[in-house]
């Protein structure tokens, strides 16, 4: 007779962790993820990120310091070796850093420009918005951080270029010692200018969506009234080319060193006020169309 046994019925197999047993349910998956809300500090973060991270910001505000040091430096050592007693009578020796500060403004205007506008060019735009659905979190942060960047750098470079000519040009032709307030102008005034030309330019090219356009505007924005004021020779004309004397961003930028192109005009801190609420203007308009326009 045969020993062999049938074998026995096994149980089945236990269900994995992330699979329901027969006749059961899904138990809940919790990620290993941590999820949070995002704030404007993300988003923050995320432009620092990139800002320091792309080679155009070093080349653009390393060129802008070359230049204001370097075209400052010229400047000074010229009136110094060819002033005389009284040349420069009861002026402020800080005035000489508006040469370098106005070539330079071109970069901080590059630069504003291609915080936006190189996203659209690339394509990153879409990854960022995808990243941050919120379009008026990623200007706000753009703006934000780009500000503060323009801000420190021209602030470092306008204050070494006001301790250098201070000390250069001390006592040479009856110029006088500067005051507090003409450091307060020559160093934090055009600091805040320059940096919210930059936030000007970088809403501009949030409109145009492309960098050599936006580039051209600004550019032309900043030369074009003085050259054609200057062209102006009519009579018939001279109230618009003393307003465009007046209102040019380099008269309003002599106005941080009480030495303005026009003999009218804005003066002391009212260049500031003017370059604030184009900015302010600017940032509605480029919400507006952020909020509207595809990416």
């Amino acid at each position: 007779m045969s020993t062999h046994q049938p074998p026995m019925p096994q149980a089945p197999a236990a269900a994995p962790d992330w699979q329901a047993a027969p006749g059961g349910s899904y138990p809940a998956y919790t990620s290993p993820i941590p999820v949070v809300r995002t704030h404007l500090g993300h988003a923050l973060a995320s432009e620092w990120t990139k800002i320091k991270s792309v080679r155009s910001t070093m080349w653009t505000l390393g060129v802008f310091v070359v230049l204001v040091l370097a075209i400052g430096l010229l400047a000074g050592s010229v009136v110094k070796s060819n002033s005389s007693p009284e040349t420069m009578s009861d002026q402020n020796p800080l005035q000489f850093g508006f040469f370098g500060l106005l070539l330079g403004s071109m970069c901080i205007i590059t630069l504003g420009v291609l915080t936006t506008a190189s996203e659209y060019g690339t394509g990153m735009i879409r990854t960022t918005m995808t990243a941050c659905p919120s379009r008026g979190r990623v200007l706000a942060a753009k703006s934000i951080v780009f500000f503060v960047v323009a801000f420190v750098v021209t602030l470092a470079t306008s204050g070494l270029m006001a301790m250098i000519h201070a000390s250069m040009l001390k006592g040479v032709g009856g110029a006088r010692t500067p005051s507090g307030g003409d450091w307060l102008m020559a160093t934090v005034g055009i600091s805040l200018y320059l940096a919210l030309l930059g936030l000007f330019s970088l809403l501009i090219g949030s409109v145009i969506r492309h960098s050599a356009g936006a580039i051209t505007i600004m550019i032309g924005a900043v030369l074009a009234p003085l050259v054609i004021a200057l062209f102006m020779a009519s009579q018939s004309l001279s109230k618009v080319r003393e307003w465009l004397l007046e209102y040019s961003i380099p008269s309003q930028m002599s106005c941080f060193y009480d030495n303005s192109l026009s003999s009218s005009g804005p003066t002391g801190w009212d260049p500031l006020w003017i370059m604030l609420g184009l900015s302010a203007a600017a940032f509605a308009g480029a919400y507006a169309l952020l909020e509207k326009r595809d990416v």
